[in-house]
């Protein structure tokens, strides 16, 4: 499969151009340094899809990622596009807990992007975040994520932060 092809068929709709990434992501670990190579140099909206289809790929099979992985998602947590964003911190959510030593980085973005104006950027955050306090616990990330928690205008993120939160309590 030609993955730029593929990306750039503008005949393709988007959900089946994410599937197909998707698969080719599970079929093909060992060349996704290639697509991040490209998604690096694109356009934001073929650049999203290849997050998404990673986040899609890691939600099934998250050991097919890699420091590469992370580093990359890491890095688009500040683009401008939204999409790019609430894609990124979904693919960290699921692959976080294979690299609780590389994430600290990571964390810091999450918590600028905790104060996005974008409800799926907050809500995509509150998802990594919860995600990583469950695996790197610490009373500074902790004490973060109930702030913002107390600050947080929609229900439903704040729901994810406080059962994040119920979960380390109990464990």
């Amino acid at each position: 499969m030609n993955i730029k092809a593929l990306l750039n068929d503008k005949n393709l709709k988007a959900k089946p151009k994410v599937e197909a990434l998707s698969n080719w992501f599970l079929s093909n670990a060992d060349k996704v340094d290639d697509i991040i190579a490209f998604a690096k140099n694109t356009k934001d909206p073929i650049k999203a899809t290849c997050i998404e289809g990673m986040e899609f790929a890691s939600k099934i099979k998250p050991e097919i990622s890699s420091v590469a992985w992370l580093n990359f998602v890491t890095e688009s947590l500040s683009e401008k596009a939204a999409r790019i964003r609430w894609e990124s911190a979904k693919v960290i959510g699921n692959i976080a807990h294979l690299y609780p030593d590389n994430l600290d980085n990571t964390i810091v973005q999450l918590l600028i992007n905790a104060e996005h104006p974008g409800t799926v950027v907050r809500w995509s955050t509150a998802f990594a975040l919860g995600k990583i306090i469950q695996i790197k616990t610490n009373n500074d990330l902790i004490a973060a994520i109930e702030s913002i928690c107390a600050n947080e205008e929609k229900n439903s993120i704040k729901t994810i932060y406080q059962e994040a939160l119920q979960k380390i309590k109990h464990s």
